[in-house]
């Protein structure tokens, strides 16, 4: 049953989100560290908004670092390492809050499923993933979630269809495995599924396309940590609409696809064409946090989770932050 594979991820990612409850000292003011899983056009509002000036106009001092996943961004946030996770709805996400984590979304910057199924051209359809091998970046994380939302839309059952997972790395990885067909397919983001249908890959489907409600990118944090630094996220999220903002003004595109192919560290700037037009339509402008998607991943967990189950999409947002910014008109 499908079932099964979501309790085995759930098995996975419920040790390591046995997080502690402690928060270290906040960092100095103005400062922040933000970590992100996930590498994909989905990450660029982070990277223009670091390109272009934006964090430092607010007076921040941000770092950004990439984690190898979403155990690890949480693992970070709980410690009091990194202040802010970006991040989307996961089994990772759903566990460390199920295990007593003050996580919170307090934006939501693309509040859809967004990105490509890509595979190896003789799978024509969902019917012929059956016996496949998939990539996946970590049981419980970002790109597993999306990859079983997806095959909950098509009703396939990796367990029952024998569909097996590869954990391999990043979708920079991902995509290499597809290309050298090591694995039969996997979710990524539009830029490098857009790099591979180049090369003769196809591309299932656009899950932006599918109508499955859920919460993609946002920024999350501990609510502790907000509560104890207001000014800093309120900072940190003025500076994102404003990316976004700067993203979707079509004078601004060959700045914007700078900003995108260096933070994806392409070789080319004109590389990141694709990913651009994307990430221009996926941002919303209105930041807040999709709690039907959020209730859409706890009802997909919550059927081999108890803890999860009990979860209420409302207590993981946090948007008070938002809620200000577009009162004085910011959104």
């Amino acid at each position: 049953m499908r079932a099964r594979a979501i309790a085995s991820a759930l098995g996975l990612f419920t040790l390591s989100c046995a997080l502690p409850a402690w928060l270290p000292a906040a960092p100095p003011a103005g400062s922040a560290i933000v970590s992100f899983g996930s590498f994909s056009e989905r990450e660029g509002a982070l990277f223009v908004a670091e390109d272009q000036g934006f964090f430092r106009k607010y007076g921040l001092d941000v770092k950004l670092v990439h984690v190898r996943s979403g155990p690890v961004g949480l693992s970070a946030l709980s410690a009091g390492e990194t202040q802010f996770y970006n991040g989307s709805v996961t089994g990772t996400t759903l566990g460390a809050a199920a295990g007593g984590l003050d996580t919170v979304f307090i934006a939501g910057l693309v509040n859809k499923l967004t990105g490509a199924f890509v595979v190896n051209p003789a799978i024509k359809s969902p019917a012929d993933l059956k016996g496949r091998n998939i990539g996946v970046q970590s049981m419980g994380g970002g790109i597993w979630m999306f990859t079983m939302l997806v095959f909950d839309h098509w009703g396939l059952d990796p367990k029952r269809d024998k569909i097996n997972f590869r954990i391999l790395g990043d979708e920079t990885v991902l995509a290499q495995a597809v290309a050298n067909r090591v694995i039969d397919g996997s979710y990524l983001g539009y830029t490098f599924a857009s790099l591979l249908e180049r090369q003769g890959f196809r591309v299932l489907a656009d899950t932006a396309k599918l109508g499955i409600p859920y919460q993609g990118t946002g920024i999350m944090a501990r609510r502790s940590y907000v509560n104890a630094a207001p000014d800093t996220a309120e900072k940190f999220l003025r500076a994102l609409v404003d990316s976004i903002r700067f993203i979707q003004e079509p004078a601004n595109k060959a700045q914007a696809m700078k900003s995108l192919a260096k933070g994806l560290h392409l070789p080319r700037v004109e590389d990141a064409a694709e990913g651009y037009e994307r990430m221009a339509a996926m941002y919303d402008r209105r930041i807040y946090p999709n709690v039907d998607g959020i209730r859409n991943a706890i009802r997909l967990l919550g059927t081999v989770n108890e803890k999860i189950r009990r979860l209420k999409a409302e207590d993981l947002v946090e948007d008070r932050f938002v809620r200000k910014i577009e009162s004085e008109g910011g959104l």
